[in-house]
């Protein structure tokens, strides 16, 4: 009987450990650099705790400091971070045109990066680039893969998690395609996938535009159109992580066909594919040798003014869904042709306020990305990080 008491005493004690560990280390991460006094008032802990914790992590290798302040009548406050290079982490962003390798340290400086136009979407492709892409990365910064704490993935479509992430997206024709055990065949490294809607919300809220707010949604509006929802904090993913699947949701019922086969969605309307085919079938001339150039040729005819005017209501009317669905305190439009987009913003907020309840829409702000239109890799390398924040600092 002694003995199991000493060995729940001891379990407790490492799990309030790793506790206080994961705070500290979270607290550092996103807000420091901070000192010892500040880091106690943050995560609630006695100035005693606080001093055993740091020293810990500082002997592990994971905190340095970083300067000093002054103090009111004292000696100066010691500030403290995460040790960037502590371990470096790889984010990957699979799009519908390339796929984007980016290294970071882990104060989440770019250290290396890598494009491949995608020539085609199936799935050896994909792999293809992105394991070329960690091999260019790693060998260009000088990095050994035992120096990579892991390696985040975002992706279109649903991202299905298990002992193997598998991936469900239609407007790709992946069809439960085994993309980790695809990529595992060729890695060694700690892999982490994830719908790129959903990184690049997280990027957002702990970087962006969404950072400090704790009830969010972020809008990806791209050739595709997604979201993710921030409830309380955390990601809200569904039963099977497919939550968020903004994009198709039915805004005219039996309206224009979508990319993924039904009718009326959301992505059919304010997706770039859907505004340039509009812009078409209305007998404008769109040029340019991709999206991106033929949207900004759209944005600039004068004679898409009424194209660009119904546009920004469909995405206030989807933008309301969103705010009468979630109660969010902020709404965060994206995505590189949620940007080319901005200058409709007052024509967003608008539509937003005539579509959604009054109280709700009176208790959120919609507000314009503020990472540009790489966060998918960047917030795709929070991935690893997020794991061994949670984890108190233990390495997978």
């Amino acid at each position: 009987m002694e003995q199991g008491r000493a060995s729940h005493g001891r379990a407790t004690n490492r799990a309030l450990r790793r506790q206080n560990r994961s705070g500290l280390l979270t607290a550092l991460f996103l807000d420091g650099p901070l000192s010892r006094q500040e880091l106690a008032e943050r995560c609630r802990l006695s100035q005693a705790a606080v001093s055993n914790v740091v020293a810990d992590l500082m002997d592990d290798g994971l905190v340095a400091e970083a300067g000093a302040v002054e103090s009111d009548g004292g000696r100066p406050r010691i500030l403290l971070r995460v040790a960037p290079r502590f371990a470096t982490v790889v984010g990957v962003d699979v799009g519908e045109t390339r796929v984007r390798v980016e290294l970071f340290d882990l104060a989440m400086t770019p250290l290396a990066k890598a494009d491949y136009p995608l020539e085609d979407l199936a799935a050896p492709t994909v792999v293809r680039h992105v394991l070329t892409g960690l091999a260019a990365v790693t060998e260009s910064a000088g990095v050994s893969d035992a120096e990579v704490l892991g390696v985040g993935i975002g992706v279109s479509g649903m991202v299905e998690q298990g002992p193997e992430a598998v991936v469900h997206a239609q407007t790709l024709a992946w069809d439960a395609v085994p993309l980790e055990r695809l990529l595992r065949a060729g890695t060694a490294l700690p892999l982490h996938l994830d719908n790129g809607a959903k990184t690049w919300g997280q990027a957002e809220h702990w970087f962006g535009a969404g950072r400090g707010a704790r009830h969010a949604a972020f809008a990806l509006v791209g050739s595709g159109v997604g979201a993710a929802i921030v409830a309380d904090g955390r990601t809200y993913r569904g039963a099977s992580s497919s939550a968020g699947e903004w994009g198709h949701t039915t805004l005219r019922y039996d309206g224009r066909e979508c990319r993924c086969g039904a009718r009326g969605c959301l992505e059919a309307y304010v997706g770039a594919e859907a505004i340039i085919a509009r812009a078409r079938e209305a007998g404008l001339r769109v040029d340019g040798p991709d999206e991106e150039s033929q949207l900004a040729a759209v944005l600039a005819d004068p004679a898409a003014e009424e194209i660009l005017a119904e546009t920004a209501r469909y995405l206030g009317a989807g933008v309301a869904n969103l705010i009468n669905l979630f109660n969010p305190e902020r709404v965060v439009i994206g995505g590189w042709a949620g940007i080319a987009l901005g200058g409709l913003l007052p024509e967003i907020r608008a539509a937003a306020a005539g579509q959604a309840m009054r109280r709700p829409f009176a208790q959120a702000s919609i507000e314009l990305c503020s990472l540009g239109t790489d966060a998918v890799a960047l917030g795709a390398a929070t991935l690893p990080v997020a794991r061994l924040l949670a984890e108190g600092g233990v390495r997978e």
